[in-house]
């Protein structure tokens, strides 16, 4: 059997046609601002640059990069973010997932899930959408929802509308993994919607912004934390906040060495201690310069990777 793979190297990623200010995920997501100077057009012409150089980037460290087009036909302005829908486990597991904003719910796409599928040999795909139709509905925006420990085999995971528990639950029990849920704020004591904008695992060390957590449940969290055994960064609010300095993702490229993705934005807003810890735990560190995505989408690297791992098999 093939060793554990933590940190794959390939990613999937959707090239957007319509990208912009998404008014359907505003409400719940208060990372998106609008960019005024810019028609939509504009927007879209900006994005789809920033899009084509980040993949230039990763192909450039030899990390695999699979681009699949956005489709015209539907009206998908976040489509950037396919971490939100999909995902891929080494057990030969693809999970499809509930997602709030109606907009975003077709982003599913079947024929990437089959793609996948006939490529890496993918054996189940668990769709979770039918919660959308609970009463209430319910919604768990995938490896945005969630961020996993797979060594130890941990979901972290905020509370928010769009991470329910008890799709997490359900999650959980498919993958046989430990929940460990919390609270987290953002700048306007809103809950924060994806655990992935305040919080990164690698293999050998945890981005936390440990101060976003609710003060009931941080104690908490950051016991979890600590008995991992790996090094803690912490994160400021600001950071958090203002930088996306939590949505990065360490991936490993062909020569296996680790890549730790950020943007630019992210970077800059790091100080000389966290670089330094950073660099001595990754062989490299890949900076994107994403400045319209972040703005528009609310969304950062993170959030437009979703990774792919190909199945162990015996």
């Amino acid at each position: 059997m093939k060793p554990t793979v933590y940190s794959p190297n390939t990613v999937l990623m959707v090239k957007p046609v319509q990208f912009g200010f998404n008014e359907e995920a505003a409400a719940t997501n208060k990372f998106q601002q609008k960019v005024d100077a810019l028609s939509q057009s504009e927007t879209q012409e900006k994005a789809l640059q920033e899009f084509n150089l980040f993949v230039e980037k990763l192909k450039e460290l030899k990390v695999n990069v699979l681009v699949y087009n956005d489709s015209k036909e539907t009206f998908t302005p976040d489509s950037i973010f396919p971490n939100n829908w999909i995902s891929t486990h080494s057990n030969g597991m693809i999970f499809t997932y509930p997602m709030l904003v109606k907009n975003r719910q077709l982003e599913r796409r079947k024929d990437i899930v089959l793609d996948l599928f006939s490529r890496f040999g993918f054996s189940y795909l668990i769709e979770l959408e039918d919660y959308e139709d609970a009463k209430p509905p319910k919604y768990l925006e995938g490896t945005g929802s969630m961020v996993l420990d797979h060594q130890k085999r941990i979901i972290y995971a905020a509370i928010s509308p769009r991470t329910d528990k008890n799709v997490l639950a359900e999650f959980a029990k498919h993958l046989r993994y430990k929940v460990v849920s919390f609270t987290a704020y953002g700048a306007e004591k809103e809950k924060i919607y994806h655990t992935n904008v305040m919080m990164c695992v690698g293999e050998k060390y945890i981005i936390i912004g440990e101060k976003t957590i609710a003060e009931e449940d941080r104690e908490r969290m950051m016991e979890t934390v600590r008995k991992a055994n790996k090094a803690v960064i912490e994160l400021t609010n600001k950071q958090v906040y203002e930088y996306f300095a939590g949505n990065m993702l360490q991936l490993r490229n062909n020569a296996d060495e680790t890549v730790l993705v950020m943007s630019e934005a992210a970077y800059n807003s790091l100080t000389k201690e966290q670089l330094k810890k950073l660099n001595k735990h990754n062989d490299h560190l890949l900076v994107a310069a994403i400045p319209t995505i972040e703005k528009a989408g609310g969304g950062s690297v993170r959030c437009m990777l979703a990774e792919v791992y190909q199945p162990e098999l015996d």
